[in-house]
């Protein structure tokens, strides 16, 4: 349970940082989109009054060309953006004026109002590149016509678009700033997850007590709990220690008085209950010690390791035998790991065969399987708490304080080590460990003892 609330612990840091820097960007993007319609609207009021400028001063211009030399007026007035013709008839329609080209004749009016009088036709025609352009006639002296053509009524005011490209820019460049800022400000929450993924391993962390107020307080109230944890761990240690002493003493006395007896069924009875009291002890003292374990990373030959944690058990326990495997680990916590898995191997499955395998992501693992009855999968998260048992295949009458698989996982879960259950080959159960490699998972330090996490 404590390994999935760290992992949802650690997986909350990283989507509030992404769900604040989506809040961010759209907000950038609402204000970028606000600007570009409101640019696109000042561009085509600005656009009508220029096309409206440009014809007026046009039909100015042409009403007094035209009065001085008629030929003279197509090639006077054409210019780059405009295209100018005298033929007798007309090219617009006199009823294809919409309302905007409406509001263009009332600008080209205000701009010369001797204009007022004039048949004035507009419209929009396809320009070149999918583009618009404004056509238009009007009615010179003498019953012509001068037809007219204003390139690209369609396109953005150059002004306008400056404007834009500037907008976006800086959009863009406040988007950055801000995810930058984001990121620097969500640093102390990515390193306070780290540190409680740590402190939820059993580990002790010092979190400096640094940033902003929250960031402080909160640090220092990791720090606080810490303390506290580490305190009650301290003395549950003490007083069991104390409590093995004390009861130690009057169990062998117990077993000096059955010694005694003359009963030989009533001396056996005695005894049982003392070595199975004086088991019990052991298995609490060891697994109370994986919870305070100091340990230092070191390189081992894995074979060896394993040999010799196992070398107790005789003939009960084999190792297939392959070529040397150096790895940098814990020695002490894989020796005491492996060695509780294979006790309960042979406890509950009459022999172990223990081997050194690799996964495919290139790790080391070391494989202990029994010829158990095994356990069923849906129990495989159950045995890792102290003191379970399966009625069917692990009665009471069965030795076994269901202590060895907790302390092996407990060893493992402190020191970045892992520990996984399948079904094995020969029918009972298999354990599964995966050393701590503290060159990969702990590059900063070299102990246990203490891991600074700075909340900046």
């Amino acid at each position: 349970m404590r390994e999935r609330n760290a992992a949802l612990f650690n997986l909350r840091a990283p989507r509030f940082t992404v769900a604040v820097a989506v809040v961010l960007v759209v907000l950038v993007v609402v204000q970028l989109l606000a600007s570009l319609m409101f640019y696109r609207a000042i561009d085509r009021q600005t656009l009508n009054d220029d096309h409206a400028r440009r014809i007026a001063e046009l039909l100015v211009v042409s009403d007094r060309t035209y009065a001085m030399s008629p030929r003279r007026v197509p090639e006077v007035m054409t210019t780059r953006y405009l295209q100018a013709d005298v033929a007798p008839n007309p090219n617009v329609d006199p009823d294809g004026r919409d309302g905007d080209l409406a509001g263009i004749a009332q600008r080209i009016v205000s701009w010369e109002p001797s204009l007022a009088d004039r048949s004035l036709r507009l419209s929009r025609v396809p320009g070149t590149a999918h583009r618009k352009d404004l056509a238009g006639s009007i009615q010179l002296a003498g019953g012509r016509w001068l037809n007219f053509r204003s390139r690209d009524i369609s396109s953005m005011w150059p002004v306008a678009s400056r404007a834009i490209t500037i907008t976006m820019a800086a959009s863009l460049v406040l988007l950055a700033i801000g995810l930058a800022a984001l990121l620097l400000l969500s640093s102390p929450l990515r390193r306070l997850t780290a540190a409680a993924d740590q402190i939820g391993r059993g580990r002790e962390i010092l979190v400096r007590e640094e940033g902003p107020r929250d960031v402080r307080n909160l640090s220092h109230a990791m720090n606080l709990m810490q303390a506290r944890i580490s305190r009650l761990l301290r003395d549950q240690t003490k007083s069991f220690e104390a409590i093995s002493h004390d009861l130690r003493t009057p169990l062998a006395r117990q077993k000096i008085a059955a010694e005694l007896l003359d009963d030989q069924e009533l001396a056996e009875m005695i005894l049982d209950s003392v070595s199975e009291m004086d088991a019990l002890l052991e298995s609490l003292q060891g697994f109370l010690r994986a919870q305070t374990l100091q340990a230092t990373p070191e390189p081992v030959e894995l074979g060896a390791l394993i040999r010799e944690a196992v070398a107790s058990f005789g003939d009960l326990a084999t190792l297939r035998e392959q070529a040397d495997v150096m790895l940098v680990t814990y020695p002490e916590p894989v020796a005491l790991a492996v060695k509780n898995l294979v006790e309960n191997a042979i406890q509950f499955g009459n022999r172990a065969h223990l081997e050194i395998e690799r996964n495919d992501a290139q790790r080391w693992a070391i494989v202990i399987e029994d010829e158990g009855s095994g356990i069923p999968p849906e129990h495989f998260q159950d045995i890792l708490d102290p003191f379970f048992r399966l009625d069917d295949a692990r009665g009471r009458d069965t030795k076994g304080f269901g202590l060895g698989i907790p302390t092996a996982h407990r060893l493992m879960m402190r020191f970045d080590g892992s520990l996984e259950f399948g079904i094995s080959d020969w029918g009972g159960l298999k354990a599964v460990i995966y050393p701590p490699r503290p060159e990969a998972d702990l590059p900063d330090t070299t102990t246990l003892r203490t891991l600074t996490i700075a909340a900046r």
